[in-house]
């Protein structure tokens, strides 16, 4: 394995054991209550940070990859068509297929929903989570800088996820074991589409041209459509909550301006 390969396996890692972290702060039960106060401000800095990193990096990476790739040809409706395809391939397997659950609401009380729906709604979870490696490795083989930067806006919203999918366990009547079980394999989801890319994509055909549109789709739903409404759901009338999203906008110009000007020298 090369120097990226080692880099991203890291990455992977590093965003695999987030989610682990996130069901493992439902315990002990002062941890749980200190944890969810700060919630709904890291979901949005995730937030804010993922948008921008999707228009401001990985967009505009594609199209000007697809340009370079079609100099003869302007078009850019078959990368916008793979945007577009992540984006309600997200939407199908988790609204049509698995049920949506609001973060964190199920862990007050016991069976409130059966085990078979919790592990539905971590079927759906899966397709996102897989593809936030293939995300992390397709931004890398282009530019280790970007990768790193969608490494970040992955991160950023491991955390919370791990919270949401251990509630969602405990909620069905399971223990320590199950939620535990349930974020680990998220997590590696996360790490296998982080290595089958790097390893795979290119012998299978399915390069970086291909990838990098189709798992901005899915990033997009994720921030936009997954991430956004939690955080007006829970923020309710606090201007902070809000306030924070622009932060996690900030914070990612803060953070390219560092990654761009330390690669430079």
């Amino acid at each position: 394995m090369d120097s990226l390969g080692a880099q991203l396996l890291f990455f992977g890692i590093l965003a695999g054991g987030a989610n682990v972290l996130g069901g493992l702060i439902l315990f002990p039960h002062k941890i749980r209550n200190d944890y969810k106060g700060a919630l709904r401000y890291l979901l949005a800095l995730g937030a804010g940070f993922m948008l921008a990193v999707t228009f401001f990096e990985v967009l505009p990476k594609t199209i000007i990859l697809w340009q370079k790739a079609n100099a003869t040809d302007e078009s850019l409706y078959f990368p916008m068509l793979l945007v577009l395809g992540g984006y309600l391939l997200t939407q199908f397997f988790e609204h049509t297929i698995a049920p949506h659950f609001h973060l964190g609401e199920e862990v007050h009380t016991d069976h409130v929903i059966t085990p078979r729906s919790a592990y539905t709604g971590i079927g759906g979870f899966l397709i996102h989570t897989f593809f936030d490696g293939v995300s992390i490795a397709a931004a890398a083989q282009l530019d280790l800088r970007v990768g790193f930067l969608v490494f970040l806006a992955v991160f950023l919203h491991k955390v919370p996820e791990g919270f949401t999918i251990g509630s969602m366990v405990l909620a069905a009547g399971k223990g320590r074991k199950e939620v535990f079980t349930a974020t680990a394999t998220l997590g590696t989801a996360t790490v296998l589409g982080v290595m089958l890319f790097y390893l795979l994509g290119s012998n299978i055909g399915f390069s970086v041209a291909y990838a990098l549109p189709l798992a901005s789709g899915v990033t997009l739903y994720v921030a936009a459509s997954d991430l956004i409404p939690e955080i007006n759901h829970h923020g309710g009338k606090s201007p902070l909550v809000s306030l924070s999203v622009f932060a996690g906008v900030a914070l990612f110009f803060g953070v390219h301006f560092i990654v761009h000007e330390f690669a430079a020298h």
